[in-house]
């Protein structure tokens, strides 16, 4: 049984710390800092008009504050669920963003936004909670629904890999990664939470997904052995 909303929650709640370094990223992530850097620019090089900004699960606030040392939002809007991050990213965006600032506490599959309202879509390490076929389909086909015409979606995430043998040779890179970071102990504490809490998909089966609901352009920034991020650009 994977970990339950709620309980992934709690877990959230007492790791915003953790979150809210931008320089370093989160370091369990692999190529996290280069992702920040790299989603913030192709966001403005492929959206270059954008002023309404939405972050899906924005945790301590480190994507949107990427993009806003790229550009300034005339609106912001912030969706997590957990609280405590959310009112840390609204904290952090607030003293360096002076427009429109909206948050959201939610899960990312009951948010409800008008369509065509955002210029700029943000999914940082967050859609990998996503369950089934179905609602990795309804997702993306909303985040569509809620970019205007020429609109971008930018993710980071962790994925797998479609072949099995190509998916066990991936996997122990990365806790060879995780290991040379703190030991051991904090590589089997790492894939313990990811075998409780996520569900990740491949990155073929995402860039797939993103021109099956509609999406233009379909961009891959940085692929760092289990973490990629990609993105999509709705049409005109």
């Amino acid at each position: 049984m994977k970990s339950s909303i709620d309980e992934i929650r709690a877990r959230f709640d007492a790791d915003v710390e953790r979150f809210s370094n931008l320089e370093t990223g989160q370091t369990a992530a692999m190529g996290s800092a280069v992702a920040l850097e790299l989603i913030a620019r192709a966001a403005i090089a492929a959206t270059p008009h954008a002023r309404r900004t939405l972050d899906l699960g924005c945790g301590a606030g480190n994507f949107t504050l990427r993009l806003l040392q790229q550009k300034p939002m005339k609106a912001i809007t912030l969706v997590d669920l957990s609280r405590p991050m959310l009112d840390r990213a609204e904290q952090r965006v607030r003293a360096v963003h002076s427009g429109e600032v909206t948050s959201l506490q939610a899960d990312i599959r009951d948010v409800s936004l008008p369509a065509g309202s955002m210029d700029v879509i943000l999914a940082g390490a967050v859609l990998h909670h996503l369950r089934t076929d179905a609602e990795w389909e309804i997702t993306f086909a909303m985040l569509h629904r809620f970019l205007a015409p020429g609109g971008s979606l930018w993710i980071f995430d962790m994925v797998t890999h479609e072949h099995p043998a190509v998916q066990a040779m991936m996997h122990a890179r990365y806790g060879d990664y995780l290991a040379s970071l703190k030991g051991d102990a904090y590589r089997d504490h790492v894939f313990a939470y990811i075998e409780k809490e996520d569900t990740p998909r491949p990155l073929t089966y995402q860039t797939e997904l993103l021109r099956s609901v509609g999406f233009a352009k379909i961009e891959v920034l940085h692929f760092d052995t289990c973490f990629a991020a990609f993105g999509g650009v709705k049409a005109l």
